[in-house]
């Protein structure tokens, strides 16, 4: 079977599931979109790390993990999405230590948090886009993709959509630089969730 490369397309809260996420992957060499559901946590952890300018004052669990890594010179090599069933995506992380190889199992959310810090690229078998994959607004429409493809995500998710939920309207009425000081204090607050909102909303004006 062969490999697909997929890059991060976007985030969007999911209205359909309350708490959840839609993380995006995107073909490189194609159309079509991965949709996948993920919890808060991790979704607040692959924003922070997309957004390089949001720095956590304390590691989260995904950067403790890279540090771990780094000092025991463990390096994760690729991530793939190897495994599709009852709309769970199963995936492995190739790692390396000593020119020796390992995979090892892990959920794909966690997997793609840790692919974006170690810069490794993420993959997914032909078979499982030909059966997931879908074309979001503005792509060329699949006749031979079933509706039940296109409910996975939620009708708000758009392809270049990183934010994380909905009620950035208040946001919009501050200056630049009153979010830029709401943005370090939520931070160093730890709230990541607020972070990436406003975040999300000084890049708007950019």
């Amino acid at each position: 079977m062969s490999l697909v490369r997929l890059n991060i397309k976007g985030i969007s809260y999911s209205q359909t599931q309350n708490g959840a996420y839609a993380l995006i992957l995107s073909e490189v060499d194609g159309e079509r979109k991965l949709p996948i559901v993920i919890g808060a946590f991790e979704a607040q952890s692959i924003a922070i790390a997309l957004e390089k300018e949001i720095k956590p004052p304390r590691p989260l669990t995904h950067d403790l993990f890279k540090n771990f890594s780094d000092r025991f010179d463990v390096t994760v090599k690729q991530v793939i999405i190897h495994k599709l069933v009852d709309g769970v995506f199963y995936s492995s992380l190739i790692c390396e230590r000593d020119k020796i190889e390992e995979i090892i199992d892990a959920r794909t959310s966690d997997a793609i948090a840790l692919a974006l810090r170690f810069d490794a690229p993420i993959f997914t078998y032909k078979n499982i886009l030909d059966k997931a994959g879908i074309f979001l607004k503005g792509d060329e429409p699949s006749p031979e993709k079933d509706k039940e493809q296109e409910e996975i995500i939620s009708e708000e998710v758009l392809p270049d959509d990183i934010s994380i939920e909905a009620d950035s309207s208040d946001y919009k009425k501050l200056s630049l630089d009153e979010l830029k000081a709401l943005l370090s204090q939520a931070v160093n607050n730890e709230d990541y969730e607020k972070a990436a909102r406003i975040r999300d909303e000084i890049s708007k004006r950019k």
